[in-house]
Formats: structure tokens, sequence, C-alpha cells
């Protein structure tokens, strides 16, 4: 019997958040491996996007034809994030399956509450509003200096209309994530992403493993 098999009731949810250049999509498959490797029946999505219309408002909202106001933005993400969760997450959840994002509401909190400095209370709020409430079992807060991260983007190509940011916006944003990392340690686990791709892999893998155990 395959540990999902042994599963009752609920999946779980796991996150990972961080600015850009810090290795995300790297650990995400790592740890959509390890799932795999422990029988657990699981689904990945991403953030803006995972559904049809979600899929359509990232294009919307990364494209760098024109500019956006920063609420449109904000609105945008709650809207594609509502349709992730209704249409994707919580079906997926409800049937047992653990569901693995690359990004979720902690992204918003960071990217437009505080990056956009349109308050982290009031992009709160708003999903509330909407009914996004929906909390992950884990985050895990991959975390490096804004210097760094960005010289990486530059690397791997062009850059969207976010990534295009000044540094100052980024350092807003990673200030955002921290305090939030400190507000939540039981959910949300830091992990340095300056270290080795071994090092930071190995940190990933520890953090998904207890989670798995506490099943």
């Amino acid at each position: 019997m395959s540990l999902q098999q042994s599963l009752v009731g609920r999946g779980k949810f796991i996150t990972l958040e961080g600015l850009e250049g810090v290795g995300k999509t790297t650990n995400r498959e790592l740890i959509e491996s390890q799932l795999s490797a422990a029988g657990i029946d699981f689904i990945g999505t991403r953030e803006p996007g995972g559904t049809p219309i979600g899929e359509q408002l990232r294009e919307l909202v990364l494209s760098t034809r024109g500019s956006m106001q920063a609420e449109t933005e904000l609105m945008i993400m709650v809207a594609s994030r509502l349709e992730l969760v209704s249409q994707l997450i919580e079906p997926a959840l409800a049937k047992g399956q653990w569901v693995l994002c690359d990004r979720y509401l902690d992204a918003s909190v960071a990217y437009q509450g505080a990056g956009r400095a349109l308050g982290v209370e009031r992009v709160l709020q708003l999903h509330a509003l909407m009914g996004v409430t929906l909390t992950p079992d884990l985050t895990l807060l991959l975390d490096m200096s804004v210097k760094d991260g960005l010289a990486r983007m530059v690397a791997r190509g062009k850059p969207d209309r976010i990534e295009n940011e000044a540094v100052e916006f980024f350092e807003r944003a990673r200030q955002a994530y921290l305090q939030r990392a400190v507000a939540e340690p039981k959910r949300i686990e830091v992990i340095d992403a300056s270290l080795s791709k071994d090092d930071v892999g190995a940190s990933v893998a520890r953090a998904v493993r207890r989670l798995i155990q506490s099943v």
C-alpha cells in the first residue's frame, strides 16, 4: 500500500516562495521527485496561472506591453488565485491529493502589498473579502540577497514586466517575505538560497520530509 492510499481525509498544501532567481523551479522539481518517491499522489501548479483563465491572466499581468495600475495588478492576481483555489487546489485537497504551488498568497503580500506599497493589510483584506483564505500546510521561502537574485534572473533571459522593477521594489518585497516568516514560523521555513544547489536542496528535502512524516 502506498502512503497516499493510507492517508485519511484531506491532502497537504505546499507552496514555494521567494524573489526572482532564487531557484524555485529547480526546487519544485526536487520536491516533485520526493513526493513521487514517497508514493504520494500530488499535483503541481503555479501562480499566476494554473487554470485556463489563470494562464490568460498571467500573460496579461506579466506582459511588457504598456503600463498597469498597481491596484489593477493586485485584482488580476486575486482573480487568478480565486480561480486556482476553487477550480484546482481545493478539489484536489478534498480528494486527498497533495498540492505543490509555485507562489501563492504570500507573493501578493510581498509584491503588491510591499513592493507596490498597497499595504499588506489591504492585500489580506481583499483576499478575505473574495473568500481566498486557504492557508498552506508548509511554505518554503527561498531567500537570498536581491542583488544576487537579480543577477541570476538577468542571466536566464528577457525579464517580464514585474521582473523589470527597480531594486528598491524587490528589497521591499524581500523584507515583507521575511516579516511574514517571523510572524508564522510554524508554516514558513526560510531556506538560505545563497548556498550551493545541493545544500539548498537538502534543506528543502528535510522540510518536506518532516511534513510527510507528520501524516
